[in-house]
């Protein structure tokens, strides 16, 4: 149970939550307190040098990076999924490719899976990103092959999305190097039900979402989100799930409060909105995308539900993201 010392290393950028690492380092330091040994060495670096202090007040031990690295068995790219990394460093992309060289696993966490696609050395591998970060992170590294699995593994290339697939990626780990039985007292430790396998899913299921395990309500909203791009009408639905229109709808009133088209348009716009803050497709394309049949009538849904013309919507959190930018770096 006890091994040799492994060295972790976590570089997280500017703008980082300290929660978004914290996961990882919960599962290392319980490993050496149940083990009653050292066998992690874990290290925090920044991109500056400044402090890592969440909006709350807390703060992450960790140092500035100096440009020199000492031999670690794990690298993590660490990055907030809300201020994103438009860069890597060369010296530290350098460092990546010389560990990839020596067999060195590379990892990533949440955001940044963006500086490790940006190096180059995810090209043709799989990797797992976060559901809402997606869509962009395809349309800018087509050739990463992108899941929606909590987290990944792939010759030496290793993926967690986020939140709390990083203490399932982390357990995960820990059985393979160290010990399933040791990995077993620290999820107890950590209060961790389930062990969660990376091929599983992010999105909660569908049942729990709706709130309901009505068969036919489920069937009827997988349909509508598997047909986004050319909607079906609502008698198509119905004859699809086999009930009548007038029960179908009735089912939507008692367990949604909404009516079947209602909640199918309202489907449509929260996926256009996610392209439109996400990818930089043009509006015309994400409304053509989503089953709108010209720009005018996308908009004006847009603004029915949400009060902003799409244009409006991505100019202000362009706006908004560029002032994160200048708050916190």
């Amino acid at each position: 149970m006890v091994g040799e010392l492994r060295q972790v290393a976590f570089l997280l950028w500017p703008g980082t939550h300290p929660a978004t690492v914290m996961p990882a380092l919960a599962v290392l330091h319980a490993a050496n307190r149940m083990a009653q040994a050292e066998l992690y060495q874990v290290h925090c670096f920044t991109l500056d040098d400044q402090p890592l202090i969440s909006a709350e007040g807390w703060q992450l031990p960790a140092r500035p990076w100096s440009g020199e690295w000492v031999r670690h068995a794990q690298l993590w790219l660490v990055a907030d999924s809300m201020l994103l990394p438009s860069s890597i460093p060369a010296g530290v992309a350098k460092q990546c490719r010389i560990l990839v060289r020596d067999g060195v696993p590379v990892g990533a966490l949440e955001g940044g899976i963006y500086p490790l696609a940006m190096s180059g050395l995810l090209d043709g591998h799989r990797c797992a990103v976060h559901w809402r970060m997606l869509d962009d992170f395809r349309e800018r590294f087509p050739a990463v092959i992108a899941g929606n699995e909590l987290f990944q593994v792939d010759r030496g290339r290793l993926s967690s999305s986020g939140g709390q697939a990083t203490l399932d990626f982390f357990l995960s780990l820990l059985a393979e190097e160290r010990d399933p039985d040791l990995a077993a007292m620290v999820a107890e430790e950590l209060v961790v039900e389930r062990l969660r396998d990376g091929s599983e899913r992010q999105r909660v299921p569908l049942r729990n979402r709706l709130g309901s395990t009505h068969p036919k309500l489920t069937q009827a909203v997988i349909l509508m989100e598997s047909n986004i791009e050319e909607p079906l009408t609502t008698d198509e639905i119905a004859r699809h799930v086999c009930v009548s229109r007038r029960q179908l709808e009735r089912i939507f009133k008692q367990y949604l409060n909404s009516v079947p088209s209602q909640y199918y348009l309202e489907l449509r716009l929260s996926r256009a909105r996610q392209m439109l803050l996400q990818t930089s497709k043009s509006i015309i394309q994400i409304g053509l995308s989503c089953g709108f049949s010209s720009g005018p009538h996308f908009s004006s849904a847009y603004r029915n539900c949400f009060g902003i013309t799409p244009r409006e919507d991505r100019n202000q959190r362009r706006a908004q993201q560029a002032m994160d930018v200048i708050v916190r770096v």
